[in-house]
């Protein structure tokens, strides 16, 4: 099988641009959140839930 990657002659890649290497790497749900976002995501899904039913029903 061929190798058909193309590296760069110093190593250095657009991915390493503005990324602290050395950190360890952490993805979203993983993170820390606390009550302040718990309540934003609870005021957005009451609004969509709103939006998806109360306008329909307004319609009838």
């Amino acid at each position: 099988m061929a190798d058909d990657t193309d590296s760069t002659a110093d190593g250095d890649t657009g991915a390493d641009v503005g990324h602290d290497l050395g950190a360890e790497r952490t993805t979203a749900p993983m993170s820390d959140y606390g009550t302040r976002e718990v309540g934003i995501g609870l005021l957005v899904a009451l609004l969509g839930v709103a939006v998806a039913f109360g306008i329909p029903l307004l319609t009838v």
